[in-house]
């Protein structure tokens, strides 16, 4: 409502509603993130009237990202698909160009792209640990332990995951041992690894504990910007998301 004066590229509420559904009602929950940057980019500074629009190639937007123009057999398209159906809608600061689609600035939709990525990309705590390749000692001994249906199910859960190193590194025999008695030692040792919860690496470094779902504490130090379980483990790699909670590498295995 300044002076401005101000061009806007004006969607219509089917521009709105033909959005994926949910849309709208997520960028209204978040007004000052993706929204802001959408509406923002579908102004420029300046009034410039059709006869214009139609020699230019692009136009910089407030939001500060371009948006491509061209021509094709007398209609104007923005990036290619939003067509402009209405134009030079006079405002005292400017002028309004209806257009039939919602535009979308390019670093919005590689942030989205890349959240669908990292959708894509998730399974359960078991289906990473499977598929990342360190973990073959600990995904036999869930299997062994029959923990596979739990820490697949909803939960959410942590898990301090030790490496096949971790686990090489225990006395010999230690693993064959364990495997060969899965429902004893060797479940209150994975479970000892679990905590019933989705904590992140920036909440468990405020933690002096953790209880496990074996039930016993899970000692939390940070000695140098380095965070360690039981003075002795230490938290090598942080934040791997899973669909129903979070990993986090450690180096030695954990003993209840």
């Amino acid at each position: 409502s300044s002076e401005g004066p101000f061009t806007v590229f004006a969607p219509t509420d089917d521009a709105f509603a033909a959005l994926p559904e949910g849309t709208v009602d997520s960028l209204l929950a978040d007004p000052e993130g993706a929204l802001t940057d959408i509406l923002l980019y579908h102004v420029a500074s300046g009034e410039v009237l059709a006869e214009t629009v139609v020699t230019l190639d692009t136009a910089t937007t407030v939001q500060g990202e371009d948006v491509a123009i061209s021509v094709v057999d007398g209609n104007v398209f923005l990036n290619e698909t939003v067509q402009v159906i209405i134009t030079d809608i006079k405002a005292d600061n400017g002028v309004i160009h209806v257009i039939d689609g919602v535009l979308l600035p390019p670093s919005t939709m590689a942030e989205a792209d890349e959240d669908m990525m990292d959708e894509e990309m998730m399974g359960t705590i078991v289906d990473i640990a499977v598929a990342d390749g360190r973990f073959e000692t600990l995904v036999a001994a869930v299997t062994a332990a029959n923990l596979v249906d739990t820490l697949s199910s909803e939960g959410p859960f942590t898990v301090f995951a030790p490496t096949d190193d971790a686990f090489a590194a225990l006395p010999e025999g230690t693993v064959d041992s364990l495997l060969a008695d899965p429902e004893g030692a060797l479940t209150d040792i994975l479970l000892y690894h679990v905590v019933a919860d989705a904590v992140m690496a920036e909440t468990v470094v405020t933690l002096d504990a953790a209880t496990t779902v074996q039930g016993g504490d899970v000692a939390i130090s940070v000695v140098d910007g380095n965070v360690f379980l039981n003075e002795t483990v230490q938290v090598i790699i942080t934040d791997i998301k899973a669909d129903n909670g979070v990993i986090h590498v450690i180096d030695a295995v954990l003993i209840p």
